[in-house]
């Protein structure tokens, strides 16, 4: 399959696409019990399952995503919790299928949900059910193949988007209580930080420095609180297949209430990392591809969202604690790859390189102190 042209979901994580495996195949842990699930889908949609089958997409490093077909009925999409010993706040699929059904009729475009099941018997972990999108996502943020105009318009209508998500009244979608008032920064670098060492496989110097550094450095005035993506980037957005349009919004496992800036800062390291790493645009010619560079492509959210200019450190304190963040998740990845649990083949590859994420994240953190 064309990865270009793959719409199913993929799984929080900064790693290759991946394709399609047929579940019923696979002698892994994530293999599905079809029969088992055929019968809850008769039960919960009303339709008859017999035929039913199931491909897991190798994309992805923490839940695994399926694709769901019965006969000629319009497809599925099926994301789960993963299998083995969990950390309690992660692989949150009841938050996941809770906040896209609340964003259902709103400026925000987002898969239409199905069912959740929180029976961990069903299939081995609670999981819930989606309407397959069908459309174009894209893994390289040089977007290869598209024209020039489109490339321009594709970048501003997902500029669009996350402005549009940070306007959203959490309130109003009935996601008051999606998450704390305030405080954000501080409490996520509590919160990473003993992810962190729960995954510790091996001393990283760079992440002891951030650790001390970035609550030590936080600049003053961050309490702006709207709802947060918080994984917001070209491969979790699905384009509509010939229009330079966002279609859906996937992947709202780290979803919650937060600060705009963490979310727009973390979608916007990609300007910073190059190619081979992140998938990144560092070092290319973005004026040749129509991508509008790091400032302007910030000026244009902050003129959707009539937001005064942002202080330079800032803005560069919260790319630091978003590669610390990156880090964080690559440093689980490798936990999970050595315990065996990982969703993804080359998890290992993914988690080894949470050391050089954390370096360059001191990086940036020394330039704000300088």
């Amino acid at each position: 399959m064309d990865p270009t042209r793959s719409t199913a979901p993929r799984s929080a994580s900064w790693n290759s696409p991946g394709t399609p495996e047929v579940a019923e195949a696979s002698p892994d842990p994530h293999r599905l019990d079809t029969a088992r699930l055929a019968l809850w889908l008769e039960r919960e949609t009303g339709v008859r399952a017999a035929s039913l089958t199931a491909e897991k997409f190798s994309g992805g490093q923490s839940n695994p995503t399926y694709l769901l077909r019965v006969d000629e009925l319009p497809r599925w999409v099926l994301r789960k919790k993963p299998p083995g010993v969990l950390l309690p706040s992660a692989h949150a699929v009841e938050r996941e299928y809770r906040v896209m059904a609340a964003l259902a009729r709103s400026a925000v475009p987002v898969p239409r949900m199905v069912a959740l099941c929180t029976d961990a018997d069903v299939v081995g972990t609670p999981f819930f059910l989606m309407q397959w999108v069908d459309g174009r996502t894209f893994w390289d943020m040089r977007l290869p193949g598209v024209p020039l105009a489109e490339r321009t318009a594709m970048y501003a209508d997902m500029n669009r988007v996350i402005a549009a998500l940070h306007a959203l009244d959490p309130v109003a979608l009935g996601l008051g209580d999606f998450g704390r008032q305030g405080g954000y920064f501080s409490r996520q670098i509590a919160r990473w930080t003993a992810q962190y060492r729960a995954t510790e496989t091996e001393r990283i110097e760079a992440m002891e420095q951030l650790i001390a550094w970035l609550p030590a450095t936080l600049p003053p005035g961050l309490d702006q609180t709207c709802l947060v993506h918080g994984d917001f980037r070209i491969d979790n957005l699905i384009f509509h297949a010939t229009e330079p349009r966002v279609l859906a919004v996937i992947d709202w496992e780290l979803s919650t209430l937060g600060h705009p800036l963490a979310d727009l800062a973390y979608h916007l390291m990609s300007w910073r990392l190059p190619p081979e790493d992140f998938r990144g645009l560092a070092g290319v010619d973005l004026a040749a591809l129509g991508i509008p560079g790091e400032q302007a492509y910030l000026q244009a959210y902050l003129e959707r969202n009539t937001t005064p200019a942002l202080d330079p450190r800032a803005w560069e304190f919260a790319i630091a604690y978003n590669l610390f963040r990156v880090a964080c998740i690559r440093q689980g990845v490798m936990k999970r790859a050595l315990a065996g649990n990982a969703s993804n083949a080359a998890a290992l590859d993914a988690g080894r390189r949470a050391r050089q994420t954390a370096e360059f994240a001191w990086q940036v953190a020394c330039g704000v102190s300088s």
